[in-house]
């Protein structure tokens, strides 16, 4: 008997809306608090009112959306809350990954996380600042990977995707892309000389201060936040 070779099946029609609106939404091209028409939206991206409704479903499960009688749907604000909760996560999480992924890496690697620190960025240009943040969180999730632990670097992956939205809003008001830069290219010389403990105080410190600004960018009066 022959064995069946595995074929790749495209995403159902609420998958796709299921990526399409999470990418809109985490990059703030949706903005917190901005309501959404099913109807506007099939509109807009060229799906069908149906598997909108579905992905919007499943949007709200991961609290990106909320549902609003007679209105259709929101999106999510980032509260105060949101930010202690998923930055005190990647501060828990982040740096253990980097002590395990210290001594691990190797030249190919090294050149590859290098270059995404090189990322170019200009203040105020959207696409720019969403080419930054893919990829600031590749680095991230790079790194995670490294560390040798799935399921570690597969929460990692989540709570970047979370804080990568309050980045985004954070970058509005103050550009530390280049501080990130900075901090990138000292975390991958710790890496590559297996330094675990300076490693790990790396990221502790890159960590911090992504949460540090993005608290004084959505604490300011005009922020769309809500405590």
């Amino acid at each position: 008997m022959s064995l069946m070779t595995p074929v790749d099946v495209p995403p159902s029609l609420t998958e796709q809306a299921v990526g399409l609106l999470r990418r809109e939404i985490l990059t703030t091209r949706m903005r917190p608090g901005a309501t959404l028409s099913e109807a506007v939206v099939a509109q807009q991206i060229g799906l069908g009112k149906a598997p909108i409704r579905a992905a919007l479903a499943r949007l709200a499960e991961e609290g990106l959306v909320q549902a609003v009688p007679r209105r259709g749907w929101t999106v999510s604000l980032v509260t105060i809350r949101d930010i202690h909760e998923v930055f005190g996560m990647r501060l828990l999480l982040e740096p253990e990954a980097a002590r395990l992924a210290a001594g691990r890496v190797d030249a190919e690697l090294l050149r590859r996380l290098d270059s995404i620190c090189a990322c170019g960025y200009q203040p105020n240009d959207e696409e720019s600042t969403h080419a930054f943040l893919d990829a600031n969180k590749a680095f991230h999730v790079a790194l995670a990977e490294l560390s040798g632990n799935g399921r570690l670097a597969r929460q990692i992956d989540r709570l970047l995707d979370e804080s990568t939205r309050m980045l985004a809003l954070g970058l509005r008001r103050r550009d530390r892309t280049g501080e990130m830069a900075h901090e990138h290219h000292a975390l991958i010389e710790a890496l590559a000389l297996g330094h675990a403990a300076e490693a790990a105080a790396f990221m502790k410190e890159q960590v911090a201060a992504s949460q540090a600004m993005v608290l004084a960018a959505l604490t300011a009066p005009d922020a769309l936040t809500a405590v």
